[in-house]
């Protein structure tokens, strides 16, 4: 059920009076919020420094503009001309439309248009020099210009069969289309028409910015999509906003009813992985982790110590600059970190992982199995090698900042920064021309002088002669001068 809309606005200004507070000025119908027609206005606070520079946004679609480039740029004045010329009216919504507002960066442009979109999609390809994919199934289409991508939507109404399922669709209007969307705050557009500048909002989705709340559109919102759960978490921590309360509770009776359980395998993935590449996944981790979200997929996730402890030690000023920021994959190993055998193979089999993610989540099991020999500490250099080396990089990293005995983390940095680049000064070649047979005895004298190089028993390349020499009279070889 649609609930009730808060106001609808007919134009927007905004100010930005420095970098920390916003003052959202809304003029039009307010009478659901009691003030009757006229204006109110909303102020916003944010991190980061203050800045005496004052920026009018009288124009949200203007504005747009002038922070895209490339192709995201090419195709939107190409669809600001369709809208002079063509009788479809086009619509620019979403989550574009929510970040300016709130003079975020923008991310992917999408649109609805009121007609076929697919044709649409074809024909501004065409114009643009671009590549068009188009999903008949949803009458979507998307368009891709160089780097970049824009997806093109007919305006539609959607049915839900029953919980999780994925919905039947019916051309609508865009009143419609936002009324189907998952939260107020992604369900305003703006559109493309000359002269045309105000946001469209029925949904109370202008106000919700400014009072910093995620709400869901629609009640049954998460019986109908659970995925939205993902959703509702990332959405509240990248922007620090809040889940609002009557939301959060029909959050907590979607996972009473394990609606989560549902979802197949890969819908979850590709909600994880989304959460996975935010600029900052902890927080939407332990958010999501904290809600018991994560622990419907499965029993090792309903504690977060690991990503914690990996976002405390994430890169992030000027003094870490030396440091690799930490990638997507090693907050999944994070995630993974302290896993059985079987939690693995069960999760690996929840989320339908690639080959990819799978060695991720596999490779940190088998370090943390490894720990108790990494903390020998008479573990030699060329063992360490031996075990590391087939490992994932990202588990490698991962568990080096998560682990809580110090010298596994050592030996484990030491493995990347230093003993995986280490090799003998001389080759095959050079051990064939001492003597060494080729073969199997080639390889084991070749293993042998790596060996011995990571642990310090050679440093020069007449050590390394000497050793040689030794190992062919050990393995009764020849030698050669």
């Amino acid at each position: 059920m649609l609930r009730q809309p808060r106001f609808s606005s007919s134009r927007i200004d905004i100010s930005i009076v420095s970098a920390r507070v916003m003052v959202v000025k809304v003029c039009g119908n307010a009478t659901a919020l009691g003030f009757g027609p006229g204006c109110y206005t909303r102020f916003r606070t944010s991190g980061g420094p203050a800045t005496p520079n004052v920026q009018h946004i009288t124009s949200p679609l203007d504005t747009v503009q002038t922070r895209v480039g490339g192709g995201q740029l090419t195709i939107l004045r190409a669809l600001r001309r369709r809208s002079v010329r063509g009788p479809s009216s086009i619509y620019l919504v979403g989550g574009p439309v929510r970040d300016v507002l709130l003079d975020s960066p923008i991310g992917d442009l999408d649109f609805v248009v009121e007609g076929d979109a697919p044709a649409l999609a074809r024909d501004l390809a065409a114009e643009v020099g671009g590549e068009v994919v188009v999903h008949h199934a949803f009458r979507t289409a998307t368009v891709t210009l160089g780097d970049d991508r824009v997806d093109i939507v007919t305006a539609r109404k959607e049915v839900y069969a029953h919980p999780g399922a994925l919905p039947t669709v019916a051309p609508g209007t865009i009143a419609d289309d936002l009324a189907r969307r998952d939260f107020s705050i992604n369900a305003m557009a703006i559109s493309l028409a000359p002269g045309e500048s105000s946001v469209l909002d029925w949904h109370g989705g202008l106000d919700d910015l400014g009072a910093g709340v995620v709400r869901a559109l629609n009640s049954g919102s998460f019986a109908d999509d659970p995925t939205r759960i993902f959703r509702a978490a990332r959405y509240e921590q990248r922007l620090g906003f809040r889940i609002e309360d009557e939301t959060g509770l029909e959050i907590t009776q979607a996972l009473d009813a394990s609606y989560v359980q549902i979802l197949s395998p890969d819908r979850v993935r590709h909600e994880l992985d989304r959460v996975l590449y935010e600029a900052d996944p902890a927080p939407a981790l332990v958010r999501l982790t904290e809600l018991g979200v994560l622990g419907e997929l499965s029993p090792a996730w309903r504690k977060a110590d690991a990503v914690q402890r990996l976002a405390s030690r994430q890169p992030r000023g000027p003094e870490d600059s030396a440091v690799r920021p930490f990638t997507p994959m090693m907050y999944l190993a994070a995630l993974a970190y302290g896993m059985t055998a079987g939690q693995v193979e069960g999760l690996v089999q929840r989320l339908n992982m690639p080959n990819s993610w799978a060695k991720v989540v596999r490779d940190t099991h088998r370090l943390f199995e490894l720990e108790a020999e990494l903390a020998s500490p008479g573990l030699l250099d060329s063992r360490t090698v031996r075990l590391l080396q087939p490992l994932s990089e990202d588990a490698l990293r991962a568990v080096a900042q998560v682990t809580p005995e110090d010298l596994v983390e050592r030996r484990v940095s030491k493995f990347l920064n230093e003993l995986r680049s280490v090799s003998p000064q001389l080759d095959g070649t050079d051990l064939m021309a001492l003597g060494a047979p080729s073969g199997p005895e080639l390889g084991r004298i070749i293993e042998e002088l790596f060996d011995a190089r990571l642990d310090g028993r050679v440093g020069t390349v007449e050590d390394e002669r000497r050793f040689v020499r030794e190992a062919l009279v050990r393995g009764g070889g020849s030698q050669v001068g």
